[in-house]
This record gives C-alpha cells, structure tokens and sequence, in this order.
C-alpha cells in the first residue's frame, strides 16, 4: 500500500504553502494527505504563554480550516487530519517510515532570519527516513487558493545524479516517479571538477547516459534533458533550475540520530533554490 503525503501545518503562511504544494502532489499522485499539527510545538511568531487548552483548540481550528479549503479545491482528495501532542520534528520523523513522502514549510531563500523555520525541519530534513520535500513561502510554483500558480512554464524535474550507484538510483527512481505523474521532463544534471593534474576519470557524459538508461526504460514517456557540466555541485544545480518546478538531491544517511548536518549541496539547494526542494535520503 502507498504511504500518505504529510504535511505539518501550523497556521503559518508558510506552513500554509507547503500544505497547498502537498495537497496538489496528493492529488497527482493519486495517495491520500496527511495534515499533522503539533499542539505543543508554538508556531514561529506566535506569543508565548498560552495555555494548553488555548493551543489545542488553535490546532483544531487551523486543521480544520487548512482541510476545508484545500478540498475546496480537491473534491476528490482523500484527506485525514490529526492533532499531536509529541513535538512536531519527532512526529514527522515517526511518520517518515510509511510516508509517501513528507512536506515542510521554509521561510523565503537565503534568510537572516532563521533556516528552514529553524531546528524542526532541519532536524527533519537530515534525519527523514523519506524523502522530504521542502516548500517556501509565496514560491511562484506553488498553487494557493483558487488562483493558479505563478509559473506556468515551468516544466522540468532538476535532478542532481552522483555516480551511478544506490544515491543515483535513489534519486533517480523518485524525479522519474514525479515527472511522470505530472508530465514534465527530466533534467538529469551532473557537475564535474577539472583540475591540473587530476586523474581522468572517465567521461561522465557516458557514466550519466549509464545511471539514466534504465530508468529511461522504465519511464519511456518521460522526457529527458542531460548536463554535464563544470563546477562545484550547488552552483550548477542552482543554474540549472530557470524552467524547473522541483529540484531533487540526494542525502546521505547519518550513522547517529543525535550527531547530523546537511552536506554543503543540500543545503544551499534549500536554501536559494527557485523552486520546492526534495531531499531524497540514499544508502
């Protein structure tokens, strides 16, 4: 059975973007959405010292208000909603083992003011089970309300593809799996160095054509553009992403739960990319 798609909400138009974005990939992909909000967990910008009666009738509201629109606008959309108490990055983190994949709401790229909403979703980025896509607020891919999105033409899924290998396949497997729900192509983008004196390593337009094959295979509809191209990994991805509705990269799994930080591309992926952000963990 295929996991939900799910979303934690807090009332936040932030939050309120990643619900939107989830509520649309629900619907494509044709699986159910999950909208967790943890009553324990203060929004950001919310006064303090509210009292546990008072934050769970909040929660009940923004549930209650978040699930009314968006069938509104997805009569169809098979949609659940639950109030936790357990703090909201380890709910999400429970719940990645039978999600789909999980959604998280991010403040505008590159902000002063805080990453990712701060500790919950890093914490959940780095250590997700599942892929976890991150959304930003007012993000012109994202549909809100009964307006269409900002950015109708874009129409490519950016994947960032190491070497061919599980992280490639991981990867891979998930930007094909979306393309092919909604129609789009398959930028594959891989970033080499070249330096004097280093070894060759062989021609990675070939080892890219390689890791895609069998997923070409395997998605003959999808279309697929390739790139190769020199650079430090962050630059070339972020270049590559003028037409693109999602940027999809891989995380290496982390060997303790207490101890983690985001490699250098994820990060910068997340932060300043154009577009919502999958981090597909591998390995």
């Amino acid at each position: 059975m295929t996991g939900p798609v799910v979303v934690g909400i807090d009332g936040s138009s932030t939050c309120t973007s990643a619900a939107w974005w989830a509520a649309r990939e629900a619907a494509v992909r044709q699986v159910p959405l999950h909208l967790v909000h943890s009553w324990t967990t203060q929004p950001h910008g919310m006064p303090g010292g509210m009292e546990a009666e008072g934050q769970r009738r909040y929660g009940q509201d923004v549930l209650r208000q978040t699930a009314t629109e968006l069938l509104h606008r997805y009569a169809g959309l098979r949609l659940t909603t639950e109030m936790v108490a357990a703090p909201a990055a380890q709910d999400l983190l429970d719940r990645s083992r039978d999600a789909e994949l999980l959604v998280l709401g991010s403040r505008a790229p590159g902000s002063a003011a805080g990453f990712l909403l701060g500790s919950t979703a890093r914490h959940v980025v780095g250590l997700t089970r599942c892929p976890a896509v991150v959304v930003r607020r007012d993000d012109p891919t994202v549909e809100v309300g009964r307006g269409p999105a900002g950015a109708a033409d874009r129409d490519e899924i950016v994947v960032g593809v190491p070497e061919p290998g599980p992280a490639a396949d991981a990867v891979l497997e998930f930007a094909f799996t979306t393309a092919d729900a909604r129609g789009d192509v398959v930028r594959a983008v891989t970033a080499v160095r070249r330096f004097p004196g280093a070894p060759d390593d062989g021609d990675p337009r070939a080892g890219l054509a390689a890791a895609l094959a069998p997923w070409q295979v395997k998605f003959p509809g999808v279309g697929v553009v390739e790139r190769v191209a020199a650079g430090p990994a962050d630059q070339v991805l972020l270049t590559s992403c003028a037409r693109s509705r999602l940027l999809v990269v891989g995380r290496r799994p982390h060997p303790s739960h207490v101890a983690w930080e985001l490699r250098p591309t994820v990060h910068a992926a997340v932060r300043h990319a154009p577009c919502p952000v999958a981090v597909v963990p591998h390995g």
